[in-house]
């Protein structure tokens, strides 16, 4: 049987539910999870977004994507949320935005929610703002590890590395190659302080991915659940239209 052309707005089935996140210092965050629909999640993605002040969001392309997508195709539990003072079409967060300080109690919270309700294999995947988020707070003993799209390396801190190394999980940095802030050889230079982790460039690869949506979740999806990319490009059952929404942001 021919299947359907899975496309950028492409929704295929999940359990979806959209949730808040209360953190420790009393700040409502709007969050979803979305959830296989017939069977338990083999591993979960957090995903922490571009930054907000630029326009990132937890419907940033990318992550709007996985969760249209991972639960149908990967069976991955994805949770995504929106920082303090973040907007998007799923709502507004309380608070508003702090340069990577309060934003801590956010990435607890959605650790501390995945935990508390069982979710399997927690992985963090950040996207540039979120790269950052994900190296200075998300280094807890419920993340297996992490995976950083675009990282400008702005607010993390040499430390900040060296203690994700010292911790043994796994830290994947996929740099594109046209970055905008971050290319090859000075990552190399950055993450040498780590030296397990492993860097991968995407060829001709910017720091939005537009257009690359599909290698960048292959890439995810090969780290949290080996033997699982590539994914299929077509489904045979039923599925919606989502609108996109692009970002312009880091």
């Amino acid at each position: 049987m021919t299947g359907h052309q899975i496309r950028a707005n492409s929704v295929l089935p999940a359990r979806r539910s959209s949730l808040h996140l209360e953190t420790a210092d009393g700040v409502r965050l709007v969050a979803e999870l979305a959830l296989p629909t017939s069977r338990e999640p083999v591993a979960t993605m957090i995903c922490l977004h571009p930054l907000p002040t630029a326009g990132g969001m937890m419907d940033s392309h990318i992550f709007r994507k996985a969760a249209a997508r991972l639960p149908a195709l990967a069976h991955i539990a994805v949770l995504r949320f929106n920082t303090r003072g973040t907007a998007s079409a799923q709502g507004r967060s309380d608070g508003r935005f702090d340069e990577a300080r309060g934003e801590r109690y956010d990435v607890a919270a959605a650790i501390e929610y995945a935990e508390f309700n069982g979710l399997p294999t927690i992985w963090l995947v950040g996207w540039s703002f979120g790269t950052d988020l994900t190296l200075m707070y998300g280094n807890d003993p419920a993340v297996v590890g992490a995976i950083l799209l675009s990282p400008p390396l702005r607010y993390a801190q040499t430390s900040h590395l060296k203690a994700w190394h010292e911790s043994g999980k796994p830290l994947v940095a996929i740099i594109p190659e046209r970055d905008d802030y971050l290319q090859l050889p000075e990552a190399r230079r950055r993450f040498a302080v780590a030296p397990r982790a492993e860097v991968v460039e995407v060829a001709g690869g910017k720091h939005l991915w537009i257009g690359q949506a599909d290698e960048v979740l292959d890439l995810i999806v090969a780290r949290i659940v080996p033997g699982g990319a590539p994914l299929p490009r077509t489904w045979n059952q039923a599925m919606q239209l989502d609108t996109p929404q692009i970002i312009s942001g880091s």
